[in-house]
């Protein structure tokens, strides 16, 4: 099944991939480990989570010896990849420039920040000449 963008995802479902891309793999133990400090989440709360993230596509798993352990499909670059294309075309009609000149009027950078974004103009105009 095709993945949905991550701004589709409920609050508990992104700290559930949040926790798993973190680690790399996951069982519902770990999963309740991680999160239960903060949350108090029943087994069966988490258990659930992870396979409506695996039925959509999030989470693919395995067994070993009894329990499942849960893997992304995808990284977390590659995810909010995805959200980020989607929201350039929402807001700004696919316009990279138009999206561009708004953060950066918007935004409060320093000068280390604008070397930064300075730097990586410089790197992607060398990536385009022969």
């Amino acid at each position: 099944m095709d993945r949905q963008s991550l701004d589709s995802l409920g609050q508990l479902q992104r700290a559930v991939m949040e926790v798993v891309w973190r680690r790399g793999e996951a069982s519902v133990h770990d999963v309740l480990r991680e999160l239960g400090p903060r949350k108090k989440l029943a087994y069966t709360t988490v258990l659930t989570v992870l396979q409506k993230l695996e039925k959509a596509g999030w989470l693919a798993h395995r067994n070993e010896g009894k329990s499942y352990i849960y893997t992304p499909t995808a990284s977390r670059e590659e995810a909010g990849a995805g959200s980020v294309r989607g929201f350039l075309k929402r807001v700004f009609e696919g316009d990279a420039v138009a999206m561009f000149q708004h953060l950066i009027r918007e935004s409060n950078l320093n000068d280390e920040e604008l070397s930064e974004l300075r730097a990586m103009i410089d790197e992607k105009r060398k990536e385009r000449r022969p």
